[in-house]
């Protein structure tokens, strides 16, 4: 008869090896891999008192260049983050967009309600921070409200993100699309304003429809325009609310080409019935009156592109759509766990700045930090990524050396951690990536923002009324 061993206390054995090896592994030095630290292995993490180490924010040890001081300070009210402007003599700060609200607010009379006089427009350059209309859409409706506007403003002709944005239901066939962004070539000189173009197919078509499900003021417009650059002639069809289609004829012509349609108008179809040597670079459902605010953002962006933006392409948009001010909302592509050293972004953001002054003389422009982002040291533990903080003063250095304006978001959102409380928040604000804001998070931003802005507004009233006495 078979004697069979008890194997029991081999068993017992390895366990132990492997645990005294698990908890021998905490003690190692910290190990990173192509700029990615590896996270400690720590069985008694969860019962283990959190040392003095953790409770100190990583990026506080890094190094931060000098402080600047706006040239003027307006008080703050108490638990607001304040836009902070560095504009000098040449007023490329908040000013422009304040004096802009001036005229929309005045109702001037002897104004056509067509003049530009009537609308005070806005450009958000950024990346996919604010993708899908998240945060501008907000931001957009809380305008309108106050100072009148309508329509969703600038849609480039495709888009990755027309499934899942809710302020206008983007449909579109027949196009080869091309962006900056694209690791197969790509013409920057004949690039647009978003950093695309798009070339039509026979037949090819591109269609809006106003929405009412998520903001308001998007249900319909009252001006629809379609922008391109063509070399050859162009016939175009347009149908507005699914009605009738009207025919556009266009001869030949060197600089950048706008076809409006006037109306009460719910949705838009454009097609394309000839086009040769011609180039298409967006559409818009905008208001004749009161606030645009159009939103280009553009996916794995730093910010960096708009210096390849041809001059004279931006210069003829600026006189399709004379911009009152500028924001710009980038960093997410920048920032890395151990960043110290951005003098390289930040001459060529600086670059990219003055690129956006020469196109576009009269506006102001508003620089926005980067938001927090989060990750997981080498204990596990969320904490602010350590190059953010520094990013972010460099981002106020830019603002104070271009002249422009500065808010801090990163502040706003509540520094230190803030992305991970919208993350864990009842709902959720932002996603598990803890870099994204949502919908939800975008409409708390974009309120600080509407609110910082309404005050700065107030403050340059009182500012102008007192220079005034």
């Amino acid at each position: 008869m078979e004697i069979i061993k008890n194997y029991l206390k081999y068993t017992l054995w390895f366990v132990l090896i492997v645990f005294v090896a698990l908890l021998g592994l905490h003690w190692l030095p910290v190990i990173t891999i192509d700029g990615h630290t590896m996270r400690r292995v720590d069985l008694l993490s969860d019962i283990r008192y959190p040392s003095t180490d953790t409770a100190v924010a990583d990026s506080d040890s890094i190094p931060l260049p000098p402080v600047v001081k706006p040239a003027f300070v307006d008080t703050c009210r108490a638990g607001m983050t304040c836009i902070e402007d560095y504009s000098d003599s040449t007023h490329r700060g908040m000013s422009p967009f304040y004096e802009a609200l001036d005229r929309i607010s005045s109702g001037t009379s002897g104004i056509s309600e067509s003049s530009d006089d009537k609308l005070v427009r806005i450009a958000v350059f950024g990346d996919s921070f604010i993708e899908a209309d998240i945060f501008t859409a907000d931001l957009r409706e809380m305008l309108q409200k106050r100072f009148g506007g309508c329509g969703v403003g600038f849609v480039t002709i495709t888009s990755m993100t027309s499934g899942y944005r809710p302020t206008v239901r983007h449909m579109f066939g027949g196009w080869a699309s091309h962006a900056v962004t694209d690791s197969v070539y790509f013409d920057k000189k004949k690039q647009g304003i978003s950093g695309h173009y798009f070339v039509p197919r026979s037949g090819a078509y591109v269609e809006l429809r106003g929405q009412n499900k998520y903001a308001s003021l998007l249900d319909t417009c009252q001006r629809a325009s379609i922008f391109f650059y063509n070399r050859d002639s162009v016939h175009l069809t347009a149908r507005v609310n699914k009605g009738d289609s009207r025919s556009y004829a266009l001869a030949p012509s060197c600089s950048l080409q706008q076809v409006q349609v006037d109306g009460r108008i719910g949705s838009i179809r454009w097609t394309v019935d000839r086009a040769d040597s011609t180039l298409f670079y967006g559409l818009a459902m905008d208001g004749k009156k009161g606030i645009i605010l159009d939103n280009f953002s553009l996916r794995g962006s730093s910010g960096l592109s708009l210096r390849g933006i041809p001059q004279q392409m931006l210069k003829e948009f600026n006189r399709q759509r004379p911009y009152d001010l500028i924001i710009l909302e980038y960093g997410l592509n920048v920032a890395t766990e151990r960043g110290r050293n951005y003098d390289n972004y930040q001459k060529g953001l600086l670059t990219a700045i003055d690129h956006l002054k020469t196109c576009f003389p009269q506006a102001g422009i508003l620089l926005l930090s980067v938001g927090d982002r989060d990750y997981k040291n080498e204990n596990g533990d969320l904490r602010t990524m350590p190059g953010v903080k520094n990013l972010i003063r460099y981002q106020q250095n830019i603002a104070a050396e271009s002249g422009i304006a500065f808010w801090n978001m990163f502040e706003a959102m509540g520094g230190e951690g803030s992305m991970a409380k919208l993350v864990h928040a009842k709902p959720s604000m932002a996603n598990y990536d803890y870099t994204h804001i949502n919908f939800r998070g975008g409409k708390h931003l974009a309120g600080l923002l509407y609110e910082t802005m309404i005050y700065g507004k107030e403050q340059h009233d009182r500012r102008r009324a007192y220079e005034k006495e």
